[in-house]
C-alpha cells in the first residue's frame, strides 16, 4: 500500500515544483495553471460518496480504482495543452483522493488508536518519497524527454501500481463486532466537525507555500530544472524524517500536542523564508522548516480524525478530505492570485492564517471531549 501511494503521490507532487516547465509547456501564467489546480481540487469532494462504502470494508475496491484513475488520467495530459491538463488534473485528485482516503480507512479499522499514528505515519511515508525518490526522476525525465516523459513514466507506474495492491492485498472478511456495515450513513458531531475542519486548513497551511515554491525559487533565485530537481529531493528527505517522526513520537508526546506544534514549526519556516532577502540557501531553509512541521502535523492530525467518531471512521475520513479539498483547493487558487500580486508576502499570509484557524479549531474540539 505504502509503495503504490508513493507511486500515486508522485503523479500529484511532482506538478507543483515544476510548474515553470509545464508553464512553457502549455504557453500559460501562473495564475492561470494555479487555478487549474484549485478548481481541479474540487475533484475530492467525490470522497464523500465513498464513506459509507469504506465502512463497509470495500476499502481494495476503491483503492484499485483509485490507481487506474491515475493512470488515465496521466494518458490525458499528453494532449498538450491547458485543456487536456485540466481535465487529467481532475482526474488525477479524483484519483488520489480516493486512495488515500481508503488507504486511511483501512487502517484504522485494524489499528488500535493507540498506536495508530505510528501506522499512518509509516503509511505516509509515502508523501515524501513521492519527493526523495519521485522529484529527482521526474527531472530527469524532463532533461531527456521533455515534459511528456513525466507522465508517461507515470501511467505506466500507476498502471502496474494498481495490479500491485489487486494482487497482494488480503480481501478483508466483512466485519461483525462493533462495525458500522448494517448502520445508516451518520451524522458528524460538533467535536468531529471541529477536528476535521481543523486538519483541512492545515493543509493550506503547507500546500499554499509549496504550490509556489517552484515559480518561488525560479523568479527569486534563478534556479534551473535540475536544480528545482535536486531541492526536491531534498524537500522530500526532509518529509520522510518528519514521517518517521510522526511514526516514532506522535503516540508518545500525544496526538493533539503533535498536530499543534506541527501548526507552530510552519509558523516558523514562514519566518525564516521571508527573511532571505536574495540568500538561496535561506529560502531553501524556511522552505523545509515549513515543510517538515506541516507534514509532522498533518499526518498527525489524520488520527485525530480517524478517531473523531469511532463507529464511522470510513465516513469521517471522507469527509475530512471532501472538507480538506475544498481548503486546499481555495488556498491554490489564492495562493496563485496573491504571488502574483504581492510575492511570496501574499502566500505567505495566506499560509499564517490557515495555520492560526487549524489550531483554533483543534483547541476547541479539545474543549468538547
Amino acid at each position: 500500500m505504502t509503495a503504490a501511494k508513493a507511486v500515486a503521490n508522485t503523479a500529484l507532487r511532482w506538478i507543483p515544483p515544476f510548474l515553470p516547465t509545464l508553464e512553457r509547456a502549455f504557453g500559460v501564467s501562473t495564475t492561470q495553471l494555479t487555478t487549474v489546480l484549485g478548481l481541479g481540487e474540487t475533484a475530492g469532494l467525490s470522497t464523500v460518496l465513498v464513506g459509507k462504502h469504506l465502512d463497509r470494508g470495500r476499502e481494495r475496491l476503491i483503492m484499485i480504482g483509485g490507481l487506474s484513475t491515475i493512470s488515465v488520467s496521466s494518458v490525458i495530459a499528453l494532449g498538450g495543452s491547458i485543456w487536456t491538463f485540466a481535465v487529467a488534473f481532475v482526474l488525477l485528485i479524483l484519483g488520489v483522493a480516493n486512495f488515500t482516503v481508503a488507504g486511511h480507512a483501512w487502517i484504522s479499522h485494524r489499528i488500535d488508536y493507540r498506536w495508530r499514528a505510528r501506522s499512518i505515519g509509516l503509511f505516509e511515508t509515502s508523501w515524501a518519497l513521492a519527493l526523495l525518490v519521485g522529484g529527482p526522476i521526474i527531472a530527469i525525465l524532463i532533461n531527456v524527454f521533455g515534459w511528456r516523459g513525466p507522465f508517461v513514466f507515470l501511467a505506466v507506474a500507476c498502471a502496474l501500481a494498481a495490479l500491485g495492491v489487486a494482487l497482494s492485498l488480503p480481501v478483508a472478511p466483512r466485519r461483525v463486532a462493533g462495525d458500522t456495515v448494517d448502520q445508516p450513513r451518520q451524522r458528524l458531531t460538533p467535536k468531529a466537525w471541529f477536528v476535521v475542519v481543523g486538519s483541512a486548513t492545515l493543509a493550506p497551511a503547507g500546500l499554499s507555500i509549496f504550490v509556489i515554491s517552484g515559480t518561488w525559487l525560479d523568479d527569486e533565485f534563478g534556479v534551473s530544472t535540475g536544480g528545482l530537481g535536486l531541492i526536491v529531493m531534498g524537500f522530500g528527505a526532509f518529509e520522510l524524517v518528519a514521517s518517521i517522526g510522526t511514526a516514532t513520537f506522535a503516540d508518545r508526546i500525544g496526538k493533539m500536542k503533535s498536530t499543534l506544534g506541527g501548526a507552530i514549526v510552519v509558523l516558523l519556516g514562514l519566518a525564516v523564508m521571508l527573511s532571505a532577502g536574495d540568500r538561496l540557501w535561506v529560502g531553501v531553509a524556511g522552505l523545509l522548516v515549513l515543510l517538515i512541521g506541516f507534514e509532522y502535523g498533518f499526518v498527525t492530525s489524520l488520527s485525530l480524525v480517524s478517531e473523531a467518531m469511532p463507529d464511522a471512521r470510513g465516513t469521517t475520513l471522507a469527509i475530512g478530505n471532501a472538507v480538506g479539498t475544498l481548503t486546499r483547493g481555495t488556498g491554490t487558487i489564492l495562493t496563485g492570485v496573491l504571488y502574483s500580486a504581492y510575492g511570496i508576502g501574499g502566500s505567505a499570509a495566506l499560509s499564517a492564517a490557515a495555520a492560526a484557524i487549524s489550531a483554533a479549531c483543534l483547541l476547541v474540539s479539545r474543549r468538547l471531549d
